[in-house]
């Protein structure tokens, strides 16, 4: 199956994003963020231990980074769905892979070849023409936060480029990142305000926690067992199910534009991941 793993996790991302509109109505992003990060924990965690593998790690600071940036890029990017369609929400968070492309190219002190700039560019066109039609819902700053939580997650995938390079497994990586997001959001839980879980606010958080850790797991066997970019490209299917899902359950649609922006986010997403130049077993 190797890569196809990525439409599983497409779907399940995409899923998430509905829980996390649906859980909106109960829990602040906040306290969203720590409950999909603690059942996540939990679930990596048994894992681990029914495998026996160790916890032990010679890269505690690069783990930190990739968390502190991973959990604020999860925060900004759950504040958006709860305040825009959920396919634009998911669209500027992809952003990610346009901004790793520039951050591996300074991380690496590589020329910007014409072809890869050109790539990372129409991406950026894209994101021009999708925000566009919700200037007039005042909507800008939720978008702008969006692309925000893409430029941090593009940080925090660099991080976990860096931690494979150094032969980091990918189960400690998942563990590490979901320890940090639960510690860093149940401080900031605490400092506001709790909400009290209903039985329908419970189902939306177990809903919530399975399907990112799901979604986690199976990108992950997708990297493991495919090809990076064939995996990377499909990893655009979570705009997909997220503008599906939206139609169905909320009746969300987009002007043309906005669709013509979508594709040229996802196109030039995917080009600057077949452009970019490979960096060892990366």
């Amino acid at each position: 199956m190797g890569a196809l793993w990525m439409l599983v996790a497409g779907f399940l991302f995409g899923w998430m994003g509905v829980f996390v509109k649906l859980g909106a109505e109960y829990f602040s992003h906040i306290e969203l963020v720590f409950y999909r990060s603690f059942l996540g924990l939990l679930m990596i965690y048994a894992i681990i231990h029914q495998q026996g593998l160790s916890l032990s790690t010679h890269h505690l600071k690069q783990h930190l980074w990739r968390g502190i940036s991973g959990t604020i890029a999860l925060m900004l990017y759950f504040y958006c769905i709860t305040l825009l369609p959920l396919a634009t929400a998911v669209t500027l968070n992809y952003t990610a892979p346009l901004y790793l492309s520039i951050l591996t190219k300074l991380a690496f002190k590589e020329h910007f070849r014409p072809a890869h700039s050109s790539a990372i560019l129409l991406g950026f066109c894209g994101v021009i023409l999708l925000l566009q039609p919700t200037l007039a819902q005042d909507q800008l700053i939720p978008g702008l936060i969006g692309l925000i939580s893409g430029l941090l997650a593009g940080i925090a995938y660099l991080n976990v480029k860096q931690l494979g390079l150094s032969d980091e497994p990918e189960w400690r990586v998942v563990f590490y990142f979901s320890l940090i997001a639960a510690i860093s959001s149940g401080i900031g839980m605490l400092l506001g305000t709790v909400h009290p879980i209903t039985l329908p606010g419970l189902f939306i958080l177990l809903g919530l926690g399975s399907a990112a850790t799901l979604a986690q797991l199976a990108m992950t066997r997708a990297y493991l067992t495919g090809k990076t970019l064939v995996a990377g490209s499909l990893s655009y299917s979570t705009v997909i199910f997220a503008s599906i899902f939206g139609m169905i359950l909320w009746g969300e649609a987009l002007p043309l534009i906005g669709w013509i922006g979508m594709g040229l986010i996802i196109a030039g997403g995917v080009l600057s991941l077949k452009l970019a130049p490979k960096h060892g077993s990366a």
